[in-house]
């Protein structure tokens, strides 16, 4: 062990001494074996300020800035989240509608059922009329219901994706882009 090593310095040091020469001779002084020692304290002394400088003034701006990147995207996840859960609010507070409405258009219809099978044939024909219609406006309503919720659930859904695409992007998106895609992404639910 102590022959490889003896033999490593000594190869090292017939190199110093070449390099030492053929430097004095070719006036390159930093290769001068005699001014190593000036030179590896002045590498060193280097070294600590550049240290210092990056670990007291740049890291800590780097981390500052990282970290408020980190929290303005937990911020946004967040918020869409949350506009995400309020849209899910919105569509069962729809089918809630649909379904009472719903409801109340069969208590109609056995209501009516009842007495048009009670009432006299001169009233059948008043009754019939009257029972299509409220059918009619029943129906009405439930649409007129269906497509205020579903637009609500579109606007929701939309401003939670522009959102969202703003947050996590950084840049606002095109709402007519925006909307194509929420609207693709529905049709193909089937709603």
């Amino acid at each position: 062990m102590a022959r490889p090593l003896l033999h490593g310095a000594v190869v090292v040091l017939v190199a110093i001494v070449a390099v030492d020469s053929t430097a004095l001779a070719a006036g390159l002084p930093q290769l001068d074996a005699t001014k190593f020692a000036p030179q590896v304290i002045w590498l060193a002394l280097s070294f600590a300020i550049l240290y210092l400088l990056m670990a007291r003034l740049a890291l800590p701006r780097i981390s500052r800035v990282l970290e408020e990147r980190q929290r303005r995207i937990d911020d946004g996840l967040a918020k869409a989240e949350s506009l995400r859960d309020e849209a899910t609010r919105i569509l069962e507070t729809y089918e809630a509608a649909i379904t009472e409405a719903q409801a109340e258009a069969q208590t109609i219809v056995r209501r009516a059922s009842s007495e048009f099978a009670e009432s006299s044939a001169k009233r059948h024909a008043a009754l019939a009329q009257r029972l299509g219609a409220e059918i009619t406006e029943g129906e009405q309503r439930i649409t007129e219901a269906k497509e205020r919720a579903l637009a609500n659930v579109l606007d929701a859904a939309i401003e939670i994706a522009r959102a969202a695409t703003e947050k996590l992007v950084g840049e606002a998106a095109d709402e007519t882009v925006v909307r194509g895609a929420v609207e693709h992404v529905l049709k193909d639910r089937g709603r």
